[in-house]
């Protein structure tokens, strides 16, 4: 009701181009060790010498450290994972430094162009992992994309502006709010018998790169949130665990009306905010995907990760 696979968002069908860049760097290593076997006994010698000397000065690039920690901070990821606080300071610190140079993108690449003639502006995915444990992936927003107000089921999320101008509005839950289930402002938008819930505002602000990096947690941090592109724009994900319908993590979309739109609905004796803080809540109904949402997937030309 109101849900969508992980493929309407977070674009696990792009796994696939992963897997053909990963062909295309093996045929290219292929190619090189046929050149190895020619050569002769003192140049395997020299070559075994120039080996030991790169693995001397080799530098791991920041994306491979960035897999390397997700591979450790997640290892035992589950619905309502949140990694201690070491964790959370070394994952942010090693998002804080990546450039959009270090995952091969330039906000000259034709996705971060205008767009006309469209209700909303194509957004693009480039996949980069996704396994049990957790996902990595891009966002690329021309100017005016959005990435429409949807939640994070069970999830710690870390999202890096890697350049560009976005607004986020993000929220979470107030619990023991009451619900409505007879108020449906939209009935043509919203999953069918869908409830509104209180929600309270957690973040309502532009952010623009270099920025530090921005954390949800399953419970607060606001783990709901609508990314907004003011300029072009691309945002670096990491969601641990990912989304996954099997495991009951579902990509939910929302529509938000103010405070005062069903207040009377619910009572006053139930929902006692002053007039001067009601601006900073909401209510939320489940709506079905927006089917202006586009989002294709692109194949991610940055260093390639060794799993091993």
């Amino acid at each position: 009701m109101g849900r969508a696979t992980v493929a309407d968002i977070k674009g696990r069908d792009f796994s696939e181009l992963d897997k053909e860049a990963k062909e295309n760097t093996e045929n290219t290593n292929k190619g090189s060790n046929t050149n190895k076997n020619r050569n002769t006994t003192t140049s395997d010698s020299r070559g075994r010498k120039n080996r030991r000397r790169q693995k001397k000065t080799m530098v791991v690039h920041p994306v491979q450290r960035l897999f390397d920690a997700c591979k450790d901070v997640f290892a035992h990821a589950g619905t309502g994972f949140v990694p201690p606080p070491d964790k959370i300071e070394q994952l942010s610190a090693l998002l804080d430094d990546i450039k959009p140079v270090d995952v091969g993108l330039s906000p000259r690449m034709s996705f971060f162009s205008p767009q006309a003639a469209r209700r909303a502006p194509t957004i693009t995915y480039l996949h980069i992992h996704e396994c049990e444990k957790f996902s990595m992936g891009i966002f690329c927003l021309p100017p005016s994309g959005v990435l429409p107000l949807h939640n994070h089921p069970g999830m710690t999320v870390f999202s890096k502006l890697l350049f560009g101008t976005m607004h986020i509005k993000s929220y979470d839950w107030v619990v023991g709010a009451p619900s409505n289930a007879s108020a449906v402002a939209e009935p043509s938008q919203t999953a069918q018998c869908s409830e509104v819930r209180l929600a309270k505002v957690k973040v309502d602000s532009n952010l623009t790169a270099p920025c530090k990096t921005s954390i949800l947690y399953p419970a607060d941090g606001g783990n709901m949130h609508c990314f907004t592109a003011v300029t072009a724009c691309a945002v670096l994900d990491v969601l641990g665990p990912p989304y996954s319908d099997a495991e009951g993590r579902h990509c939910t979309y929302y529509l938000a009306y103010p405070f005062t739109k069903f207040s009377d609905d619910t009572g006053d004796e139930q929902v006692s905010i002053p007039d001067e803080e009601k601006n900073n809540y909401a209510w939320l109904q489940e709506r079905d995907k927006p089917e202006d949402l586009v989002v294709k997937g692109a194949l991610y030309t940055g260093p390639v990760i060794r799993e091993n």
